[in-house]
């Protein structure tokens, strides 16, 4: 029996279909080299943006559309992947050609990853996220946040090195709250702020992971995994701005291992965009964040996000960011046209009233600002 698994969007879930072919090679399956000669078609699903929907059912079509006109039958159809957030009888009335849905809560860790790279690997930390920014679909398509053990996370590594593998990157939705999702980023952020707690009295479900020095729990699994031998490399996304703290500054300065590229998303550069979004920290929090890290770590490089054309978002909001962009001067940017997402509260309590043309013209701005004077040295892609 061949299976083909067919991947849409960021690193999560090409490491999420590492996992899936793992499983199915496990029980003897063979993969296809094309979806045309599966038994099985696994889609794994993005649903960032509605373009990227629309891509997945594109695809599907075509299948439905290929094996009409053959004699052997349509192979099964498996969705997975954050398209889920519909739920099962929406996708079967939407995608009727879908024969099975997989919540890919169901992929676990118990077969070896089939990993096409020999020399880097994705390693995933956590799943899920509890920061709800208004405009996101994760904590709906991936659920609430939850930390892989430590001891797994230290396991899976050090199997990889044993296999030729030098070079790791970390994944979470944020990986700065491994360790500590159950308490959300409102209440943490409460707590630090207006309370005046120091970090390690902040309670947390995961305790065990606290040193001594009362570092924030990532800031620990960092340095475990760059002690592992044969690992030269060490990289980490994404980071949300509000909870990059010094501590996690200090280590990526002194420790040798840890890449100096840092993907720090900003998403706007108008504070009131921001607010709107939900994402817990201000322009200047942002500012404060770059000065040190360019005045502790040598050689930094940055690079963000941005979400264009924001429900609501004037054009002296969007002059917010320009000037930021222009200020930072970072690396590489991927910037979005923002796309509404049902279930999102974006989605529920602002209209889409920035015209397509206008996010257009936007994008077209930042990428010029952002991009274009990089062109031909640019980092590998990051995708969020």
């Amino acid at each position: 029996m061949k299976y083909f698994i067919k991947t849409f969007g960021c690193q999560s879930n090409k490491s999420d279909s590492e996992r899936l072919e793992g499983d199915y090679q496990a029980r003897g399956w063979t993969e296809a080299t094309t979806w045309q000669t599966a038994d099985q078609i696994i889609v794994n699903t993005c649903a960032v943006r509605q373009s990227a929907e629309d891509r997945v059912k594109g695809f599907l079509l075509n299948i439905t559309k290929y094996f009409e006109n053959q004699v052997k039958p349509k192979p099964k159809i498996i969705l997975t992947g954050c398209m889920l957030h519909h739920g099962e009888a929406e996708i079967r009335k939407l995608l009727p050609m879908v024969d099975e849905v997989l919540p890919i809560s169901e992929v676990g860790f118990n077969n070896q990853a089939v990993r096409k790279d020999k020399i880097h690997a994705w390693v995933p930390i956590s799943q899920g996220c509890n920061s709800f920014c208004t405009y996101c679909i994760v904590p709906y398509s991936r659920g609430r946040e939850v930390s892989r053990p430590l001891a797994d996370i230290l396991a899976e590594v050090k199997d990889l090195a044993n296999r030729g593998y030098e070079e790791i990157t970390l994944l979470g939705q944020n990986v700065n709250s491994w360790g500590l999702e159950k308490v959300g980023i409102g209440l943490r952020k409460l707590l630090m702020d207006q309370t005046k707690l120091k970090f390690e009295d902040i309670p947390t479900n995961q305790s065990q992971y606290y040193t001594p020095r009362g570092e924030p729990p990532f800031v620990n699994l960092l340095r475990q995994v760059t002690k592992i031998p044969n690992i030269k490399v060490v990289r980490f996304m994404t980071s949300n701005p509000w909870d990059f703290h010094d501590s996690l500054i200090k280590e990526i300065a002194e420790n040798k291992k840890i890449d100096k590229f840092i993907h720090l998303p900003i998403q706007s550069g108008s504070n009131s965009v921001l607010q709107r979004m939900n994402r817990g920290y201000t322009k200047e929090d942002y500012l404060n964040i770059v000065t040190k890290l360019r005045a502790n770590i040598a050689g930094v490089e940055l690079g963000t996000d941005i979400i264009v054309g924001f429900p609501g978002e004037t054009r002296e909001e969007f002059a917010e960011t320009v000037e930021l962009a222009q200020t930072i001067g970072w690396k590489v940017g991927f910037i979005a046209r923002y796309s509404p997402r049902s279930g999102t509260a974006a989605w529920r309590l602002y209209p889409d009233d920035v015209s397509p043309l206008e996010k257009k013209r936007r994008w077209q701005i930042l990428e010029d600002i952002i991009n274009k004077p990089n062109l031909g040295n640019k980092r590998p892609k990051v995708v969020k």
